[in-house]
Formats: structure tokens, sequence, C-alpha cells
């Protein structure tokens, strides 16, 4: 696949820059599920030719990749309107699902055993262009890896994702995005730096067991191994998430739940927490204990954290630097009309997430933003504030929310229809 995004339809490239209808009457955030009256004003390309289309939508969870996601968009949308440029661009914010928006994009798929987070061997991929990698944890660490009903809350480990990161430094790459969400896993990143040389050392002085219970135990941690490729390699932490690493709000009380942790767990894992932060401080300095309250210290299990620490990262909310990463200004400069969307249109949308950022930057070049998703829980107030025009719902074809997973590409295609009568034609 060339380095550019999917384009069909008409050559995207030889079309002058985006102009745009007025947006008269209905203000940004109208009602999705009201019948468009006279006063939504259609979008139109250059000099009155049919407008170019830009999907930038995430995945909708438990039914339909981003890429798939994009393909069904864009069928209903031709089926619609024939001869519409159509332009697919899937995103992700950090989560399951950013490696395939860069494989989309034009980056290569690059495959790797490593250790998953049970210790069995796993198969993982990276994206990498040029000196650019995007790494997956999840794609080494995550939840898909552990057998359905099994759980391993104190002993999951981030190792994998270490030598995944080593993999990209192998290939070259000396700028990494590292994505954090879909973890199985609450060790704090131990693993992760153990497997790119750090030490972690028990009163014995041989190595800690893997996992995050067994972090209580630990006495020495010495960072003087770490791949030495580091010093020269600029790690971005990619996340949606913005908790510390320890405290009512951290990683273990937070998300070890989700993970399989019961009450006694979370408490286990908070206190193994506490003190790998406080044992790290001694090791690197003070610093250290600062990055422990830093937003996004406790993003996979407070990864996040030892990769601010170890590593030399910084972090950046998940779509920001994914559509740098994606091309994303680019694809505007071709486009009249962004449609973007996941699964469930929510609060959470509102604070981080694909949709939110996509439509922020858009809205920033005077794009519409439509939104598409399987369910709509958000006022048209938020979605106006969001800079979501309108937003349609799989929902309101399906209201029964089983079929609209089982059912959710035709059911795409059909409100892809919908929204090109309204807005296209």
């Amino acid at each position: 696949m060339a380095d550019a995004a999917r384009t069909t339809g008409t050559d995207a490239n030889d079309r002058p820059g985006p102009t745009m209808t007025a947006s008269v009457g209905r203000p940004a955030g109208t009602d999705a599920r009201a019948v468009p009256g006279p006063e939504d004003a259609a979008v139109s390309g250059a000099e009155g030719a049919l407008p170019r289309v830009l999907i930038a939508a995430d995945k909708f969870k438990g039914s339909l990749t981003a890429v798939q996601v994009a393909d069904h968009i864009a069928a209903g949308l031709r089926r619609a309107v024939p001869g519409l440029t159509v332009e697919s661009l899937p995103v992700a914010d950090g989560g399951d699902g950013t490696v395939e928006a860069a494989l989309a994009a034009g980056f290569e798929r690059r495959q790797k055993h490593v250790t998953g987070p049970l210790g069995a061997p796993v198969d993982a991929a990276y994206a990498l262009r040029g000196e650019t990698a995007v790494v997956e944890m999840a794609e080494a660490s995550g939840l898909r890896h552990l057998p359905e009903g099994v759980w391993a809350p104190l002993t999951a480990t981030t190792y994998g994702t270490g030598e995944l990161l080593r993999a990209a430094l192998d290939a070259g790459a000396r700028r990494i995005v590292l994505g954090v969400g879909g973890s199985a896993t609450t060790d704090g990143g131990a693993g992760m730096l153990a497997a790119l040389g750090a030490r972690f050392l028990a009163a014995d002085g041989q190595p800690l067991t893997p996992g995050g219970g067994p972090l209580a135990g630990l006495v020495t941690a010495d960072f003087s191994g770490l791949d030495p490729r580091l010093a020269q390699t600029v790690v971005t932490l990619a996340s949606d998430v913005d908790n510390p690493l320890t405290g009512p709000t951290g990683a273990a009380a937070v998300y070890a739940p989700q993970k399989g942790a019961d009450e006694g767990d979370v408490a286990e894992l908070e206190t193994a927490l506490a003190h790998y932060a406080w044992i790290l401080e001694r090791a690197a300095g003070p610093q250290a204990a600062a990055y422990a309250r830093a937003p996004g210290a406790g993003a996979a299990g407070g990864l996040g954290y030892g990769a601010l620490v170890g590593l030399g990262a910084r972090f950046r909310p998940g779509i920001e630097v994914m559509l740098e990463v994606l091309g994303f200004a680019a694809a505007l400069d071709r486009a009249d009309l962004v449609i973007t969307g996941e699964g469930s249109l929510d609060e959470q949308t509102l604070h981080g997430k694909a949709p939110a950022g996509v439509a922020t930057a858009a809205r920033a070049r005077g794009l519409e933003v439509i939104a598409v998703c399987g369910r709509l829980a958000l006022p048209p107030e938020s979605l106006g504030r969001a800079g979501i025009r309108r937003a349609y719902a799989l929902t309101d074809l399906e209201p029964d929310p089983a079929r609209c997973m089982t059912e959710a590409a035709p059911l795409l295609e059909r409100t892809a229809q919908r929204l090109a009568g309204d807005f296209l034609t």
C-alpha cells in the first residue's frame, strides 16, 4: 500500500482546496435522530462539484475494526452518490487498533515472537515507516492474549512489550509511539524495562518474579544495563488515560478490577506499586516521585510510569499524536467533509477519544464533521461543543443492541446512505 490513506472515486489530488456551502439554520449538534429539514445546508465541493469526503473513524469495539468501519461507510456513500471521492484514514487513540491504523496509512507490518502476559510466547506486530515505529502494548501484553475466563492480575507481565520495543530498535526506529491500552497487566512496566536491560532484584539478589504482586518484594532497581539506543530514541506514550500510578484514581484501584482483580488483589497491587515507586525514586532520583503523580503514569497497569522513568518517554494524548503520525493534516487539505465515529458516542468520547480529536482538528480548519456510532449517549449540546454537527446511531435503525453488534456492517452502510442523503445531495 502506498504511504497515503486509501482513496476511492475520482483522484483526490486533482481538485483545488476545500470549499463548503455555509451552514445555516440548525446549529451544530442538532439532534441526530431528527429528520433533517430544508435548513440543513448540504456540503459541496469546489465550484459546485461533488464534495470530497474524508472518513476518519475509530473501531466499533466488538464488531468492526476501524478499517472495516471506513470500508462500510464508504460503500454506503458510494451507493448513494456514485462518483463521490472518498478517502479513508482509519484512526486510533493509542488503544486497540493503533497498529492497524498505522498500517492502513502506509506503515510496514513487522512481526515478532514475544513473551505474552502469562509467560507463553505470542505473535505480536508493530508498524514501521522509516525511523518511526508504532508499537501497541496490547499486541504483546494485552487482554486478548488471556484465555477466556483466565485472569492473572498479580502475575501478568509486560516483558513482551519490552521485547517488541527492542525489535523496533533493532529495525532502526529512533522515534517510537507506544500505544498503551487494553493491557492485561498491572506490573508498573517492570517487565517491559527488564526486557530492555533493567534489573529488578529481590532480597536474595535474584531477579524478581514477574508481575505486579511481586513488586512488593523489590529491593534493588538497576537501570545501568538499559539498552543504550534508548538515549537516542524519542519515545512518546499515546493514551487517552490520565490516571496517576497510585491512589483512588490509580492503576490498581481503577483498572485492575477489569483484569480480574478482586478487592484483596487491588489492595495488594496498590501496596506493591507504591513500594515500586519508592524503590525507583531511590534508583532514578526524585523525578521518579513526580512521574508517579503525572497524568498517564497509571496507563496500562502503570506501564506509563515505567516508560516515563526508564525510557525517558513523554506523555501525549493518544489521538493527538496518532493524527500526526497518520498524516491527518494533509488528508484534511483534500477534504470538504469529515466523517468520524466509534462504537459508542458518550461522555468518554469528550475526554481524549478519537472522534473528539478528529472533530477538533477538522473544525480548526473550517470543515464540517459528521459522526456515526453504534450507540449515541450525548445530547446535541455536547456534540456541538465537541465540533460534531450531527451524529447518526445504528440504534436508530435497529434498537436491539445485540443485533446492532452482529449486523453492524449492513447497518453502517444504510446509515451512510442516510447521511449522504442529508448532506451530500
